[in-house]
């Protein structure tokens, strides 16, 4: 689709009507330039096309755990308490201008930004601003099961039970209307960086009200209302997102477009095609052979970094065989690593040994892979019971992340690894959305292509987030819960003292690598293609795209 059309065709909106009938509402204020009359700063304008890789599940952040779901919703409509600088791994102030920690660790006293608008849209307009008591809402509907909301609108929110926010957070008070205390029972000195990550934005509790007493709460996963850079307007599953500027932004020298939206385009090639002919600016997770084409070509440029991330396959441990260690070593060991950096990245990744990557702090640098060995991982097999092998599902994604450009060829190439020591695996995929519901929830699974892009920089999301009993049922696809690693885990999550964190994360690296519940593949080089007249663009080494400080020149 040309440039042009897509311009012309973000002056349609699809779900107004409906949803304005029903809460008795405004029809949607498109955002335009003359918006933007202020003379502190220009007004945005263009319409910048971003070629994403696949369709968000929704747009409630709490429900949801991939960068797909966050680019879509977090980093368009919503905002935090706390976010990280653009381009950093640096917590800085966002909703909450500033914080309080108790000496134990276990009190964080926020005080929040006053002047904060929410966005109207077609389906709703907001009658007073930000406050203390969004941010209760947005929290109380996660913390209690039997909060009114959440009954109505029975779901989960993973990635708050992965953090142990469910059992650890003791209450939240509203001290006044510009001051939020959350009580924990535990110390935990990341909390401010969590707040910081996706499922922490903050949603409206007067939209949330509003569509209580209409009787459509589920609305909310659909039609998404924040105070972000930019408005949601409308969405095509498989095809197009459009959103505009947010007129009431309240950092409005952020918002310079005037238009944003997001192409959903699944093959990696077609994406390309499309960011060279000019149908859309910027593009998502090239393969590795579309780098060269964008490096011969004067009108486009690589935003690059070194990826925070880490690439594996995950063994399900609830699962006979795989609940055995000396069958997920066999598996282990007869990976050939080397031949996958080369074939599915091009040599634009290094080999991954533990569960986080080197530039993390706390990394243990002792720490060795097995080496590759087929001979000794089939006298393992042999051993525990399997001289003929056995069968299993070997799940691969069906699109590109940062981690894994080509899932479906790394999982034929272990597919062959393993049919050299008898293991015959049978590759299974999902749409993407579908695959994190049933890899997460279900555990259907045996063995997994997944992968992780950190989100606040610290040990304990790389450990405790995938790892932890208390993301058996989100994040931590190995179903592993090790009572020894665990409790390394909480007590590191307790202290203050960097050089005794390090310490307990050490150790459990090394009972990770002991255990084997999954084995780390790669962690990659990412690049972001985009056209040259994109200005503003930051790598993030979280792996988010965010587009708020965003031109075209």
């Amino acid at each position: 689709m040309a440039h042009q059309s897509f311009h012309n065709r973000t002056r349609f909106i699809r779900v107004a009507s409906r949803l304005s009938s029903v809460l008795g509402i405004a029809a949607l204020q498109v955002a335009c330039a003359g918006a933007f009359s202020s003379a502190a700063h220009a007004a945005p304008s263009g319409t910048l096309v971003f070629c994403s890789e696949g369709s968000p599940a929704g747009f409630d952040p709490g429900q949801h755990t991939t960068s797909t779901d966050f680019d879509a919703g977090t980093n368009t409509v919503y905002n935090e308490l706390v976010q990280f600088k653009r381009g950093t791994l640096d917590p800085e102030p966002a909703l909450a201008t500033s914080w309080d920690v108790s000496a134990d660790q276990r009190t964080y006293t926020f005080h929040l930004r006053k002047g904060v608008k929410f966005q109207t849209t077609g389906w709703f307009k907001p009658t007073r601003e930000f406050d203390a008591d969004d941010v209760l809402f947005t929290f109380n509907r996660m913390l209690h099961a039997d909060d009114p909301f959440r009954r109505a609108y029975p779901t989960s929110f993973p990635y708050f039970s992965d953090l142990g926010f469910d059992k650890n957070i003791a209450g939240i008070d509203r001290v006044d209307d510009y001051t939020v205390r959350f009580r924990l029972k535990e110390p935990d000195v990341i909390f401010v960086r969590n707040l910081a990550m996706s499922f922490a934005s903050i949603l409206s509790g007067e939209y949330a009200a509003k569509l209580s007493d209409a009787h459509r709460e589920s609305d909310i996963n659909q039609f998404p209302v924040g105070t972000g850079p930019f408005t949601f307007r409308s969405y095509q599953k498989d095809a197009l997102i459009r959103y505009d500027a947010n007129p009431d932004y309240w950092q409005p020298d952020d918002v310079k477009l005037a238009h944003l939206v997001f192409s959903i385009t699944p093959d990696s090639g077609v994406r390309i095609q499309k960011l060279a002919s000019g149908e859309c600016q910027v593009s998502v997770f090239p393969r590795p052979a579309d780098l060269d084409v964008v490096k011969r070509n004067a009108a486009l440029k690589l935003v690059s970094g070194v990826g925070f991330n880490v690439g594996f396959v995950a063994y399900n441990t609830q699962h006979a065989p795989l609940n055995r260690v000396e069958v997920r070593r066999a598996l282990d060991m007869a990976i050939d690593k080397p031949a996958i950096i080369k074939a599915v990245f091009s040599g634009n990744a290094t080999v991954a040994t533990n569960p986080m990557p080197p530039a993390q702090w706390s990394y243990d640098k002792a720490l060795k892979d097995a080496p590759l060995d087929p001979a000794k991982a089939k006298a393992l097999l042999a051993q525990a019971g399997f001289p003929d092998g056995f069968e299993l599902t070997l799940w691969a994604m069906p699109v590109q992340r940062p981690y894994n450009p080509n899932a479906q060829l790394m999982a034929q190439i272990i597919q062959q690894d393993w049919a050299k020591i008898g293991v015959r695996a049978k590759i299974v995929s999902y749409e993407w959305g579908e695959y994190n519901r049933r890899a997460k929830q279900g555990g259907e699974h045996d063995a997994i292509l997944y992968g992780w892009s950190g989100d606040n920089g610290d040990p304990d999301n790389w450990l405790g987030t995938l790892l932890g009993c208390d993301a058996v049922h989100g994040s931590n696809v190995a179903k592993w819960c090790d009572p020894a690693f665990n409790g390394l885990i909480e007590k590191a999550r307790g202290s203050a003292d960097v050089s005794e964190r390090t310490r307990l994360y050490e150790q459990a690296q090394v009972i990770f690598k002991q255990q084997v519940p999954y084995t780390p593949i790669a962690h990659s080089i990412v690049s972001l293609p985009a056209s040259t007249r994109v200005s503003g663009l930051v790598f993030s080494p979280l792996g988010s795209h965010r587009f708020d400080g965003v031109s075209l020149r």
